[in-house]
């Protein structure tokens, strides 16, 4: 769910960009529907996305998570990081948010034909309703929450789960630096490899 710490660790490559917003609406094995270098974006988000689940910074805030919500703290970690990642923009990036967001609602528009209809309506409203620049204010985190847990077929915390972010800040926060360093790091490996 944190399609701004995936855009981020993408790099410049519009395709990688793209995939990797839109790796959470592809499911199966790859390249499957899309064209190769789309797959190779939402492989990066894949392989991100593993990274994230074994590095101690992510475990750590998955462990800040109260019992009640424990069993979605992978979700909760994944936007509590997006909100971080957004309202301490300046630290990490240049370009200005609401300008690098602009951008990669451009990548997406520029190539929402190569991807799977059933994606077409999210990515809609991702670009309509700016969800990558609404995540710089806690309320735009609780509002992606509140729409999550309306979503999901199953009775669940989600709504309000910002509040967990709100007992530790601070926490979160430092996770958030130790992990974002380091994937990046892993990103531009990968990239590389993969260029091979």
């Amino acid at each position: 769910m944190n399609f701004l710490a995936h855009a981020l660790l993408a790099g410049d490559e519009p395709a990688l960009i793209v995939g990797g917003v839109v790796g959470d609406w592809i499911k199966g094995t790859l390249p499957g529907v899309l064209p190769a270098d789309l797959a190779r974006g939402v492989a990066l988000h894949r392989a991100i996305d593993n990274f994230a689940e074994s590095h101690p910074a992510f475990q750590r805030s998955r462990s800040r998570v109260s019992l009640e919500r424990r069993r979605y703290a992978g979700v909760l970690v994944d936007m509590f990081y997006d909100h971080v990642l957004a309202s301490n923009w300046s630290s990490i990036q240049l370009r200005p948010l609401d300008e690098y967001c602009k951008h990669v609602y451009r990548l997406i528009n520029d190539r929402l034909n190569d991807l799977p209809v059933s994606s077409h309506l999210a990515l809609n409203m991702m670009t309509k309703e700016d969800w990558l620049n609404s995540y710089a204010l806690v309320e735009g985190i609780s509002d992606v929450l509140a729409r999550m847990s309306r979503r999901a077929r199953q009775p669940n915390p989600l709504a309000n789960g910002e509040q967990e972010f709100l007992v530790n800040v601070e926490g979160f926060t430092e996770d958030f630096y130790e992990w974002v360093d380091d994937a990046k790091v892993f990103c531009r490996q990968w990239v590389q490899v993969t260029n091979k």
